[in-house]
Formats: C-alpha cells, sequence, structure tokens
C-alpha cells in the first residue's frame, strides 16, 4: 500500500509544479496533480520552494489552509472517480458536477463529505463508511 508522509506529499506537489514551470515532462499521476495546482493559483507561492514548504505550518486556526492537503483531496477524489471505488462514487459526482456546473466545486462539496466520514471513523474508531460517503455526495447532488 501506498502510504507517503507529509514531506513526501509535499516534496511530490512542488516537484510536480517545479516540472511544469520547466516544461519538464509529468508523470500521469503529476499530470492531473497540475490540472489541480493550475486551478488552485493562490498555492503557487507555496509550491514554489519545496524547502520552505517542508517547514511550513499550516495552521487552520490561525487562518492558513494547507494547500498541500486540500490538493491531495482532489487528486484521491479524481482516483476514485476513475476506478468508481468506493462504488457509487463516479456516478455521484457526476451528478454534483452536472448540478454546480463545476468539476471543482463538486469536488469542494465532496472534500466535505469525505472529511465527514473520516471524522467519524476517528471519533467511532470504526472503519471509514464508504456507503456513507457515497450517500452524502447524492444528497448533495439532490439538494
Amino acid at each position: 500500500m501506498f502510504n507517503p508522509g507529509k514531506d513526501d506529499v509535499r516534496r511530490f506537489f512542488c516537484e510536480t509544479w517545479h516540472k511544469s514551470v520547466t516544461g519538464t515532462v509529468l508523470t500521469p499521476l503529476e499530470a492531473i496533480a497540475c490540472d489541480w495546482i493550475r486551478q488552485h493559483p493562490e498555492y503557487e507561492v507555496d509550491l514554489a520552494d519545496s524547502d520552505a514548504a517542508l517547514i511550513a505550518d499550516y495552521d487552520a486556526a490561525k487562518g492558513k489552509s494547507n494547500p498541500f492537503l486540500h490538493l491531495s483531496m482532489h487528486l484521491s477524489i479524481a482516483e476514485q472517480v476513475s476506478v468508481d471505488q468506493p462504488p457509487g462514487i463516479r456516478e455521484a459526482c457526476n451528478s454534483l458536477t452536472k448540478k454546480c456546473d463545476s468539476e471543482h466545486e463538486a469536488h469542494h462539496h465532496i472534500m466535505e463529505c469525505l472529511g465527514e466520514m473520516l471524522w467519524a471513523s476517528q471519533r467511532n474508531n470504526t472503519p471509514p463508511d464508504a456507503l456513507a460517503y457515497v450517500e452524502c455526495v447524492k444528497r448533495r447532488a439532490q439538494a
């Protein structure tokens, strides 16, 4: 199982951005990540300096969102949708994208569902509830 640490994730996104701005060929995963980076130009400063990124503290309580967490969630959702895992997530995402008229906005709604599922799993010390996650996305698409 692929289980990168915080520094690995930060390096991946910084290196992907560097490769993109220098015109270096991207791997398929980097190309997907780069598409999401381009939709978040506010993160380019954070991605431009990998040494600073490795030591940066992104404290939500201080109003500093974590660009690496955010981009990782976009990448995770894109992968889930591409393989329809958990089952039903592709259809739910497509419905939500149509409702929002934006894949990006749909992903932000899905992130909230994903966060809720993970929070409940940790709080209850239970495995993540994939069915509840997909149902949450479906409810947002129907609301």
